[in-house]
């Protein structure tokens, strides 16, 4: 989608996916019964997601801003859209096999897809997206209403709950952070600091995961689960 790239960036979602197969790595070893973790109560494992996921969507908001700070190029946008909804309905069918009752239904897929078409109209924002994103991320960590359980509202927050999913990444409070991402990338590209070229080796090598960062999320579950159902089974 992007007619402008910055290696800073994709350095940045490369270390994101990498604490990412970390993270579920553990996930999958706690699955298998091969140890017994707590990911849903234990504050550590918790606050870990929460981090992932704000790396991930805060990047998101950068790569956008970068994305059509000049213009929109609909064609690779409308492309690059089609291929994030393909990919959330494919994790959607296939967790409805692996969870059943507990499949993703609004993940983190899910979110980015809407979030890229929320996101267009907030382009030209600037201090408006610092504080809609603050906003946003307020309400959505503070205000709670029975109404919002609902099962057709449960995609936008705000519930008393948390609904029983593997995946569950909300419109609010995350657009907050995605706005905050795009307010970043508009400052950070004022300052020129997102032109510059990696000065360090590992940063090069963090740039080319970042840039298949799509790919390897959809590929690294049935890699780890492979690898361990085989050294379970040795």
């Amino acid at each position: 989608m992007a007619n402008y790239r910055s290696e800073r960036v994709d350095a940045w979602r490369g270390g994101a996916v990498i604490l990412m197969i970390a993270y579920h790595f553990a996930y999958d070893l706690n699955y298998f019964r091969i140890v017994t973790w707590d990911f849903y109560h234990h504050p550590f494992w918790l606050g870990l997601r929460i981090l992932i996921i704000s790396l991930f969507i805060g990047i998101a908001g950068i790569s956008l801003y970068l994305a059509i700070r000049q213009r929109i190029r609909w064609r690779a946008y409308f492309k690059r859209l089609l291929i994030l909804i393909g990919c959330a309905l494919l994790i959607t069918v296939a967790s409805i096999f692996l969870f059943k009752q507990r499949f993703i239904f609004f993940g983190i897929l899910h979110f980015m897809a809407l979030a890229g078409i929320l996101g267009l109209g907030f382009r030209n924002g600037y201090w408006l997206n610092l504080l809609s994103g603050v906003i946003l991320i307020l309400v959505g960590m503070n205000y709670f209403n029975p109404w919002f359980n609902q099962g057709y509202l449960q995609w936008f927050g705000l519930m008393t709950h948390k609904p029983p999913t593997e995946d569950y990444v909300p419109l609010l409070p995350w657009f907050g952070v995605f706005l905050l991402g795009m307010f970043i990338g508009k400052y950070l590209h004022q300052l020129d600091y997102l032109d510059p070229p990696m000065k360090f080796y590992w940063g090069h090598g963090l740039a080319r995961i970042g840039r298949y960062s799509l790919l390897i999320y959809l590929l690294h579950q049935p890699i780890l689960w492979g690898l361990i159902s085989t050294v379970r089974f040795l």
